[in-house]
């Protein structure tokens, strides 16, 4: 009999221990996993969705994190431990500006619980809203807005004469005549038509002659509109171009005898630069070719670094450096600097040197 006792007694504990070994953790248990928000509109801003969970286990849920996939999603949730039997909720806002078509993303949720991670998942269909003029020309200059205040030529050889346009429109009252102020001699520049009626659509033609371009490689200029013969700061129109030299009607003799610019090194490591210290460094080259390497241009990618070459210059087989200082004064951190090279070398007429620290 007593051994029947002791050994229901022992059954019990155990059986006990079984019970609070299974309720004791804290088990995060979502009413549902995933949402469709079906088709939404784009002009109706953002749409949330609570996703409500229960805590199943024996001890209060504590959420670390909730993380989203995309920086369109944001997410919310129940701060506080919730306790046993009680329930809390993860929300998720998905903005679909100027995010039109079906979407699908997913919120990562981090617990203590047994099931210490779960994945939501949240979809749609964004109904694009209509598009208004703000939209097709964003930039204003008084009643005239523009698809873009610049107009990029890109890549252009130095004998070559490019056109190019920018929608404009007029979004006054009145009739708006367009002239322009500081035109470079390169550039040739007018409104088509010159005057633009209210609501009237037209462009900007502007004519690029590399030709004329006393200047090699990225070339801003900045041009004044002039509207009804009224000048204002603010309406200013910039033009880009990179000017790039013609090789391509080079013989292959030409090619042959053609300056070619080595550089021992095109990567410098400056590594650790006190505060407000100037950092000498130096780059050699050597003219591996068989006519004269003429430097065109070298420019910094910053106006912390000075720079300047020993010659413009440099004889075939001869060796000359590109010296530049750095100066960290007002500066902190990581530090990555670029410096471009310019040259008459027609295998290699543009050249990228790198240089990098850390500030202290």
């Amino acid at each position: 009999m007593r051994t029947k006792i002791f050994s229901l007694v022992i059954l019990a504990i155990f059986a006990g221990h079984v019970v609070f070994g299974q309720t004791k953790s804290p088990n995060i248990n979502f009413e549902k996993t995933a949402h469709d928000f079906g088709k939404i509109e784009e002009a109706k801003g953002a749409v949330s969705i609570e996703f409500k969970f229960t805590n199943t286990g024996g001890s209060p849920i504590i959420i670390s994190n909730v993380k989203a996939s995309c920086g369109c999603t944001t997410p919310d949730w129940t701060k506080d431990p919730v306790l046993p039997g009680k329930s809390g909720f993860v929300k998720a806002t998905y903005d679909p500006k100027n995010r039109p078509g079906p979407f699908n993303k997913t919120i990562t949720v981090t617990s203590n619980a047994e099931n210490a991670t779960v994945v939501l998942s949240i979809k749609g269909d964004v109904a694009a809203r209509p598009r208004t003029i703000e939209d097709d020309y964003p930039q204003q200059m008084g009643d005239i807005r523009m698809r873009s205040n610049h107009l990029a030529f890109t890549n252009i050889k130095n004998n070559t004469v490019k056109t190019d346009s920018l929608p404009i429109v007029n979004t006054g009252t009145e009739p708006i005549t367009i002239t322009f102020e500081k035109v470079p001699a390169h550039i040739t520049i007018s409104s088509e038509p010159k005057i633009l009626k209210p609501g009237q659509k037209g462009r900007i033609v502007a004519t690029y002659d590399a030709s004329k371009v006393t200047d090699w490689g990225f070339v801003m200029d900045r041009i004044a509109l002039i509207l009804n013969d009224k000048a204002d700061n603010n309406n200013l129109l910039s033009v880009s171009a990179t000017i790039e030299e013609d090789f391509t009607k080079m013989t292959p003799e030409q090619k042959a005898n053609a300056p070619k610019a080595a550089f021992e090194t095109i990567n410098i490591e400056l590594g650790t630069i006190a505060a407000n210290e100037k950092k000498e460094m130096e780059f050699k080259f050597t003219n591996t070719g068989k006519s004269p390497l003429l430097i065109r241009k070298v420019k910094a990618a910053c106006g912390c670094t000075a720079i300047a070459p020993s010659e413009t210059e440099i004889a075939p087989g001869k060796t000359s450096s590109i010296k530049a200082i750095f100066d960290a004064t007002g500066r902190n951190g990581k530090q990555s600097k670029t410096i471009t090279v310019i040259t008459n070398d027609p295998d290699n007429s543009t050249v990228t040197l790198r240089f990098s620290g850390e500030i202290q």
